[in-house]
């Protein structure tokens, strides 16, 4: 019996036209039994840091040898290759080669990576088409792995993960008694900012839940907030309107405002350019 595995896809091209069902209906034609999910279809257009991200945040939830297809590819058509990734954890990612790959490749780490032919591995009959890999070469291939129709070596020929693309990630760091880090991502529907700084630093701190923290936020080097706030453990643990550090579902510390959006609120957004300051501050007492 034929070994059959999950399809889970990710893009920027949303849900407003046929995009997404004809990577469903490629996947189909492969295999009209298998299982495809969606990751998430609402990337911002050609953010390729935060398809990265998002995948890190998902893939090592799932089972050994699931397939990702992910394609936020502002250089469809271009000279960037097309890629295959095993996860040391044991999870498949078929994507560009433009900085997909950073995430994972920083946290969970690479076991092998294969150059995809674009002549040869793509849907059949799709020779002319050159705009919408994410069809006839990504979600036919994902397929086809995840199938069983074809093993991941079938792919192709093995290259050395240090030549693949990789956008620039920095770690957390303690300075003295202050945590140092970057807003990696927002949780997008209700705008809380995610850091990449760990439970763990946290604890190194001692800062514990009803603690009151100075977060201090920069962008490019320039200060562009700062308050005082409650480390809390929960958001019902502040009123609503009032701005809270918490423990996000990745074990990372958060900031936001419960029951609004603080990228909205002061105008913050993420990457490597947004660095964020957090210190123990002095326990607020009204007599």
């Amino acid at each position: 019996m034929v070994d059959k595995h999950a399809l889970i896809l990710q893009t920027d091209f949303g849900l407003v036209d046929g995009a997404v069902s004809a990577m469903y209906g490629v996947a189909a034609q492969v295999d009209p039994d298998l299982r495809v999910r969606d990751l998430t279809h609402d990337i911002p257009p050609y953010d390729i840091w935060a398809a990265s991200y998002r995948l890190v945040q998902t893939v090592p939830y799932w089972p050994k040898k699931s397939v990702f297809v992910s394609v936020v590819d502002p250089g469809v058509g271009s000279d960037r290759r097309s890629i295959a990734a095993k996860t040391r954890s044991g999870q498949y990612v078929i994507t560009p080669d433009n900085g997909s790959l950073s995430h994972l490749a920083h946290s969970e780490g690479l076991a092998e990576v294969r150059l995809i032919d674009e002549v040869t591995s793509r849907l059949p009959h799709s020779e002319e088409s050159h705009t919408f890999h994410g069809r006839d070469i990504y979600a036919y291939n994902g397929a086809r792995l995840a199938s069983g129709e074809i093993s991941f070596e079938d792919l192709g020929a093995l290259i050395d993960e240090s030549s693949i693309v990789k956008l620039p990630i920095t770690d957390a760091y303690l300075d003295g008694k202050v945590l140092v880090g970057s807003i990696d991502i927002l949780d997008v529907r209700f705008g809380s900012l995610w850091t990449n700084i760990p439970l763990q630093m946290v604890r190194q701190l001692g800062i514990a839940d009803g603690d009151n923290v100075q977060v201090s936020i920069y962008h490019l080097e320039k200060k562009v907030y700062q308050n005082i706030m409650i480390y809390a453990r929960s958001f019902a643990d502040v009123n609503v309107g009032e701005p809270l550090v918490y423990v996000n579902s990745l074990v990372n510390l958060a900031v936001a405002v419960n029951q609004d959006s603080f990228s909205n609120l002061y105008h913050i957004g993420t990457g490597i350019d947004w660095k964020i300051e957090v210190r123990k501050a002095p326990k607020i007492i009204f007599e």
